[in-house]
């Protein structure tokens, strides 16, 4: 038996090549993360794949927003799953049980943890030596704790509470337990890149959690398990000293080239499975795909399939199922003036906006609710068209509109106007016609910019007018032209541009990483 969990960062990447990609996993059970899909947006290519029936766990509350999936080869079809923690979501004779004590959480919270589509649960049925038991798989994706909300840190300690209370009460129901996901904690020291630079490591919350969840690591099968929690982190079972095996890498850094990351997808066995059954356990990083690559585990246990998917597998989903529906939802009574309407409507500039538009119920009332804000981007959509066409060289925007007025500032203009030609009413004018192309759209020429033109102050002139973007300097360790970002960070710096090192982000001691080069944008550059 063999499975494996991966953090996609997106689902709908695969859509073209979701079946190639579980194939090349070659394994029996492939838990996946943040799929940033909800139910109305699940493609049937993703969600009903030959050779396998798969499990969604969607986000309530926003879309293209956390979301898991489970994918089980039908050698591997389980005789029950669940959407889940805390048992809310279940709704079908094919729900798991074991809960655990709810006390220490109100309902709100309850609801809360399970809204933002963080865990699926399938129970298997496996062959063990001579004998046949059940392990029970809970696939999650654990919140991430941002510093600057401390709402958010609270709710990621509930739901690990909540986990751990789901985890134990299934193995004292007698199932062996599977926990695997994306924790979003690295759990020691030698599971970061660089854990001196953050302040009370030991100390972090996340950290403490897991010291009481796992048992202490172990090297070998043979090992007595006496200390610590009733779980096993199966790589570190295998692999206790292995250093920069790291799971996650900032994308925008580079950090992958330079091997500079966190090992924070995790597949957490219960100890007498680790020890009785596990023979095997990595990392995937030559997987790319994702800022996460996959990790494996191997069980000599052989799983036994059962003869039909449990009630939550998405083959059953009325649009997928092949099920009649009422032709009522297809017939809506529109005003044939908002269908002309639209049928002229410009299409959503981002996936952002798409999303939103998807998600809209296509009512009658959504309709025509919509009908005037859709007039009027025909509108736009219809004057930007008929503006579109070249209206000339820039000579053309500065032919003087009351001609008595400027004077002599008449023959000055068919050519690009030098500094002594500029009069206040010229500049003015100048300023106006600028701004007004420039809001339409509308390219410069570069006939007045020609820096090979004899009128070299007119040149200097429009250059510290129309200056692009400020020059690249060279960091000062490599000699290599820097990369230009931006602060994104709420605070008083947000929206200001700086200058780094172009090479990705790693340790200093790396000289393929990038040097401490900084250097601001001045204001107005």
């Amino acid at each position: 038996m063999k499975i494996v969990t991966w953090n996609i960062n997106g689902i709908r990447s695969f859509r073209c090549g979701i079946k190639k990609t579980l194939d090349e996993l070659d394994a029996d059970i492939i838990c996946v993360q943040e799929t940033k899909v909800t139910r109305d947006l699940l493609d049937e290519r993703i969600a009903i794949v030959d050779g396998y029936n798969s499990y969604f766990s969607f986000s309530r509350g926003r879309s293209g927003y956390s979301g898991v999936a489970t994918y089980c080869k039908d050698n591997a079809t389980p005789i029950a799953a669940e959407e889940g923690l805390t048992g809310l979501l279940t709704n079908n004779a094919g729900g798991i049980g074991c809960y655990g004590n709810h006390s220490e959480f109100t309902d709100e919270e309850l609801q809360l943890l399970d809204n933002e589509g963080r865990a699926i649960i399938t129970q298997h049925r496996v062959q063990c030596s001579d004998k046949i038991q059940t392990i029970t798989v809970i696939n999650v994706y654990c919140p991430r704790a941002d510093p600057e909300k401390p709402e958010r840190r609270q709710f990621k300690l509930q739901f690990y509470k909540l986990l751990q209370t789901r985890a134990e009460a299934m193995l004292k129901n007698g199932s062996s337990v599977i926990l695997l996901g994306d924790v979003n904690t690295s759990h020691r020291p030698i599971d970061h890149c660089d854990p001196n630079e953050i302040d009370d490591f030991e100390d972090n919350p996340g950290r403490k959690w897991l010291n009481v969840f796992l048992r202490d690591d172990k090297p070998s099968a043979s090992a007595d398990f006496s200390h610590g929690g009733k779980f096993v982190d199966t790589f570190r079972y295998f692999h206790p000293t292995r250093t920069g095996a790291f799971t996650c890498w900032s994308t925008l850094t580079g950090a992958r080239r330079t091997n500079y990351g966190t090992r924070i997808d995790y597949i957490f066995a219960d100890h007498q499975l680790a020890k009785e059954q596990f023979v095997a356990a990595d990392i995937m990083p030559e997987v790319e795909g994702s800022d996460h690559c996959p990790v494996w585990g191997a069980l000599r246990c052989i799983l036994l399939p059962d003869s039909k998917p449990p009630p939550l597998a998405t083959c059953y989903l009325p649009e997928f199922a092949g099920k009649q529906q009422k032709l009522s939802r297809f017939l809506v009574k529109v005003d044939q003036k908002s269908c002309q309407t639209e049928s002229k409507e410009a299409l959503p500039g981002s996936q952002e906006e798409a999303e939103r538009r998807e998600n809209i119920n296509v009512t009658g009332t959504k309709r025509i609710m919509r009908t005037e804000s859709v007039k009027q981007m025909s509108k736009k959509a219809k004057t930007a068209t008929t503006c579109s066409k070249p209206q000339g060289n820039l000579l053309a925007f500065f032919k003087p509109k009351n001609e008595k007025a400027l004077g002599s500032s008449q023959n000055s203009l068919k050519a690009s106007p030098t500094r002594d030609e500029l009069t206040p009413d010229v500049v003015s004018q100048l300023h106006s016609a600028t701004q007004d192309k420039t809001t339409k759209g509308e390219h410069l020429s570069t006939h007045a910019c020609n820096p090979r033109s004899d009128k070299g102050a007119s040149f200097g002139f429009w250059k510290s007018v129309l200056h692009g973007p400020p020059p690249t300097p060279a960091c000062k360790v490599h000699g290599e032209p820097c990369v230009l970002r931006t602060v994104k960070k709420e605070g008083p710096n947000m929206g200001q541009q700086f200058f780094v090192c172009a090479r990705p982000q790693g340790h200093a001691a790396n000289p393929e990483a990038r040097c401490n080069f900084f250097a601001w944008v001045e204001r107005g550059k």
